[in-house]
């Protein structure tokens, strides 16, 4: 398994709530580990989709809201 680090404001309630959020309305979230960023439309097992944030610059940091809940849970 990949170890990396995660933004402080991605906690498990937070990941959990945008989960259960998007099972209602097919927003299909994405964080970027590095910067927080929330993302729409990224697939739910996505792993290192580039972050649009300024301060990423494209940096591949950007999961899956499904697959980050499944990461730090393990």
């Amino acid at each position: 398994m990949e170890l990396f680090t995660m933004h402080p404001s991605l906690t498990v309630d937070k990941l959990a709530r945008a989960v259960r959020r998007s099972m209602s309305d097919d927003s299909y979230p994405g964080f970027c580990t590095a910067c927080g960023k929330r993302h729409t439309n990224v697939e739910p097992d996505a792993e290192r989709y580039p972050c649009s944030s300024h301060a990423c610059k494209g940096s591949p940091t950007v999961y899956g809201a499904e697959q980050l809940l499944l990461l730090v849970q393990a």
